[in-house]
């Protein structure tokens, strides 16, 4: 039988939390919801939740910073929800680590089907997998091998904690060496046509992957002004 999967509901609006705990629960999730952010770190220890939903504000403390400190001590997924929806908002939401945000008051299907989503891309990091298998869907360069079988990312022999969104970037990318996409076309391929944000959701998350690799004599995350972004395979 399949391990009931578990989400973690971070809100101070306890009516919201709890509404969302219904529909997460008619959906066959096991559930927890906390409404004060300074336990956030403690709790995702505890409850070891495989996705937190978690509200961008909350009292005395500053816009997203629970994000911010979340994601500061832990990779699991996280799905931003505020009532106030502006897209700066949602690009810094993303910048600070967010897989995705979603504006309130929301439609129960939508909040499922995107954490669906989410779930689907994601899961824990399986350095020994990756290394001992080479099976499945990945791409593999000098110094670096990303596999989309078990969401792992190998750098230089060692694992690479990535979000699911910038390893999907990172393999779709690859996948086709050389090759040059536009902003407008990773956001379709990899956000989906229905996507609210803007482009600088993918200048985003370009940021955030250079960040994590040091300059390779091998290959590149190239940008093509005016046009995208390509995979650089040096000759």
């Amino acid at each position: 039988m399949t391990e009931q999967q578990k989400i973690l509901v971070a809100d101070p609006d306890e009516a919201s939390a709890q509404l969302t705990i219904f529909y997460l629960t008619q959906a066959l999730y096991e559930t927890k919801a906390i409404s004060d952010a300074r336990g956030l770190s403690a709790e995702c220890l505890f409850f070891r939740p495989d996705l937190v939903l978690l509200e961008a504000v909350f009292p005395n403390m500053e816009k997203f910073q629970a994000c911010k400190d979340l994601r500061a001590q832990s990779e699991v997924p996280v799905i931003l929800l505020s009532s106030a929806y502006e897209v700066t908002d949602r690009v810094h939401g993303l910048d600070l680590g967010a897989d995705d945000y979603l504006e309130k008051p929301y439609d129960a299907r939508e909040l499922l089907s995107r954490i669906r989503a989410v779930l689907r891309r994601y899961h824990p990091s399986e350095p020994a997998a990756a290394q001992e298998s080479e099976i499945g869907d990945y791409v593999k360069y000098p110094d670096l091998m990303v596999s989309l079988t078990n969401y792992s990312v190998i750098y230089q022999g060692k694992t690479i904690d990535m979000p699911p969104k910038e390893l999907e970037l990172l393999y779709f990318l690859a996948s086709s060496p050389n090759q040059v996409f536009s902003r407008e076309q990773l956001l379709d391929r990899l956000w989906g046509f229905d996507y609210m944000g803007d482009t600088r959701t993918v200048d985003v998350h370009i940021k955030r992957l250079r960040e994590k690799f040091k300059a390779n004599k091998y290959w590149a995350i190239k940008t093509v002004w005016g046009v995208g972004y390509k995979f650089e395979v040096k000759k």
